[in-house]
This record gives C-alpha cells, structure tokens and sequence, in this order.
C-alpha cells in the first residue's frame, strides 16, 4: 500500500503539484477545507484521513512531539526545514516515500527530509 500524504496549508504549491504529476496521491489542507485550523485539529485530520502530514512548520514537530510522550496516535509527520531541503528534493525525496513507504511505519512517528 502506498503512502498518500496532507499537505499542510504552507507547502509550496509546486510540490504539491510534482507529486502529482508523478501520480502520488495528495491532498491539501485548502482543498479539504481545513486552511486556517490549529496543528492540533489538522493533525487530527490527517490521522482520521490515514494521510501522513508534510509540513515545514515546526511546530508540527511540537505538536508530534507532544502526542508521542502522551501515547496519543497520529498518522506521521513528514518535516521540511525550508532552508535545507530544496522543492525538487522535496518532491523526489517525498515520491520515493510515496510509492515505496508502508504507511503503517509512519505512525507516531516523524520523518525529516532530506532523506
């Protein structure tokens, strides 16, 4: 089963384009409705969609880091730091993620790029 991934609202659209055009299967945060929610509620989205989250914010790291000492489930983080990784490495890095991970070893868990 393949990884599909909840883009976070401050993803760069031409990631989220690459992806699919690469045929990985995406949604965003805008397109579900959710822009302008806490990391919390998004968070929460993602687990209840079974999409592992790609973020560059960190304070998804804050909010992953606070649900693992609390032993509350989510569906995965995929974290970005802008400065480090650039939209081409992303959208390889997240491909290979996409059509080779298993989206059972991303809960609770946090993946940072790049790879």
């Amino acid at each position: 089963m393949s990884v599909t991934f909840y883009m976070d609202e401050h993803i760069h659209r031409a990631i989220t384009s690459g992806l699919r055009l690469r045929g990985i299967d995406v949604l965003t945060v805008q397109e579900d409705g959710y822009g302008g929610y806490s990391d919390s509620v998004i968070l929460d989205r993602a687990t209840e969609l079974k999409r592992v989250l790609f973020s560059q914010d960190q304070d998804f790291l804050i909010e992953s880091n606070r649900r693992q000492s609390q032993n509350i489930q989510f569906s995965g983080v995929i974290f970005a730091r802008q400065s480090m990784v650039s939209i081409g490495q992303c959208i390889n890095d997240l491909e290979i993620i996409g059509k080779l991970g298993n989206p059972e070893d991303f809960i609770n868990q946090v993946q940072f790029l790049p790879l």
